[in-house]
């Protein structure tokens, strides 16, 4: 039960999944070897339900966008893209991010656009360190001017 709910964070998911671990291994009993581990077999058998179970859970949350225009697929819901507030936000934020300087600012942006840290330092010639510590302190900064944005 303990370490159900490190996995889920929730009691009564945590006891559902110590009852689909039980009924899994009642049921698939002639696989267990004698003489091994038989609390590592359980707690293998939990782990595998909890990760199939989690995987299920979010493809049944994707969204599939049919629209013609794809921009909106890796929005989230809430975004507010529709709302005047939510787009007047985004536009203050590029402009907060095209006052940072170039060394910093393009890492970032391309770090927003989804490239990987490997990719951008590829990209830009630059040590995979320096990417990953100029897009932190990019954050930081602009978490930092936007503190009483909210």
């Amino acid at each position: 039960m303990s370490f159900a709910m490190k996995l889920t964070l929730n009691r009564e998911e945590a006891q559902d999944l110590v009852q689909d671990t039980t009924l899994k291994a009642l049921n698939n009993e002639e696989k267990y070897a004698e003489n091994t581990n038989f609390k590592g077999w359980m707690l293998t058998i939990m782990r595998n339900i909890f990760i199939n179970n989690y995987r299920k859970t979010v493809r049944e949350n994707t969204v599939i966008d049919s629209s013609e225009d794809c921009y909106h697929l890796n929005l989230s819901q809430d975004s507010g893209i529709e709302a005047p507030d939510g787009a007047y936000a985004v536009g203050e934020i590029s402009q907060l991010i095209a006052q940072f300087p170039a060394d910093y600012r393009e890492p970032f942006n391309m770090h927003v656009a989804g490239y990987k840290y490997e990719e951008i330092a590829d990209k830009l010639h630059m040590p995979l360190g320096t990417v990953k510590s100029r897009i932190f302190f990019t954050r930081k900064k602009l978490r930092e001017i936007l503190k009483d944005y909210r």
